[in-house]
């Protein structure tokens, strides 16, 4: 995509354009029920997708470039470990209230940062690790009253695992996020979202024979408005780093955790526990803190690399 020139405004704009959106697609698939099985949600929400993006990448004169790739098993890997994270991650959305399953998505820049270390060897520091343990500790606030077992259910209750698809959501796509950040190497933006897309769509088909059920006329409606907000929403978070670093319009995808809780209040009548609440705002510090270090330490880098440069 063409570069730019810095407006940060627009880019926060954009982002909470995105973050709404990607709360209507949430809702959808909550509203078209939980028996729909989540192979079934992720084929339906990645092929019905594919048409927002496809028709934004034909009317820019992108789409044949997109398809143009260095590293189509890249591509594949991604997708692959994409599409578990999105399908736990969808039969967490349908088994558990909104506001919950939103707040233990905000795990995921936490499991970031230490796949980051593992796979990536990316050195972690104190504060870093302090801030990952914090958030991990507003997980289990949130997660314990669904997971004890002197409830009546225990663990195989259907919130408990809704909780533990959650966490399988947040690991893997930290995983996913990785192996984005080895794509943007040497692929570009739209490359990386058509094939994710495409592949979500292939590698979701093959749970077909695993008891995909036959919808109502207003379930595949609400599945596939759900696809287009996916898609829209993809696009508007890809347009929004165009204008502004990731440090500034990050910290704005906790604006979902409020609108999460209205809508979940007022459509499906989830109330939220003190827990809840209170492992929500410990997550969202520790997720803001890691977003904000990370920028400090960007900016430490840059600056060191200036210095290494020759002068001319």
């Amino acid at each position: 995509m063409d570069i730019q020139s810095p407006d940060p405004m627009k880019g926060i704009f954009l982002k909470v354009a995105s973050v709404v959106t990607f709360l209507c697609m949430s809702t959808l698939i909550k509203a078209a029920g939980k028996d729909i099985p989540a192979g079934q949600i992720t084929f339906l929400r990645s092929a019905f997708a594919m048409v927002p993006i496809l028709v934004f990448l034909s009317l820019h004169g992108q789409l044949r470039d997109a398809f143009r790739t260095k590293d189509i098993f890249g591509h594949f890997k991604r997708g692959f470990v994409g599409i578990l994270s999105m399908g736990f991650g969808f039969y967490g959305l349908v088994h558990l209230p909104l506001p919950e399953s939103i707040a233990l998505g905000y795990a995921l820049p936490l499991f970031t940062v230490m796949v980051a270390a593992v796979f990536l060897k990316e050195r972690v520091g104190l504060y870093r690790w302090t801030a990952v343990l914090v958030g991990l500790a507003g997980v289990a606030i949130i997660s314990w009253p669904r997971l004890t077992l002197f409830r009546s259910g225990g663990m195989g209750s259907s919130e408990a695992m809704g909780v533990l698809a959650m966490l399988a959501f947040a690991v893997l796509g930290s995983c996913a996020m990785v192996l984005v950040r080895k794509l943007v190497q040497t692929e570009c933006t739209p490359t990386i979202v058509i094939y994710f897309s495409l592949f979500a769509s292939l590698f979701s088909l093959g749970t077909l024979p695993f008891g995909w059920i036959a919808l109502g006329w207003q379930s595949l409606v609400l599945m596939a408005l759900a696809g287009f907000c996916g898609g829209i929403a993809q696009l508007l978070l890809t347009s929004s780093y165009r204008y502004a670093d990731v440090s500034t319009i990050a910290p704005f995808e906790y604006t979902s955790i409020v609108l999460g809780l209205i809508i979940g209040y007022v459509l499906f009548g989830d109330v939220p526990t003190r827990t809840m609440l209170l492992g929500t705002a410990i997550v969202v510090s520790a997720g803001i803190f890691v977003i904000f270090r990370e920028h400090r330490l960007d900016l430490k880098r840059r600056a060191e690399l200036r210095h290494k440069l020759p002068q001319g």
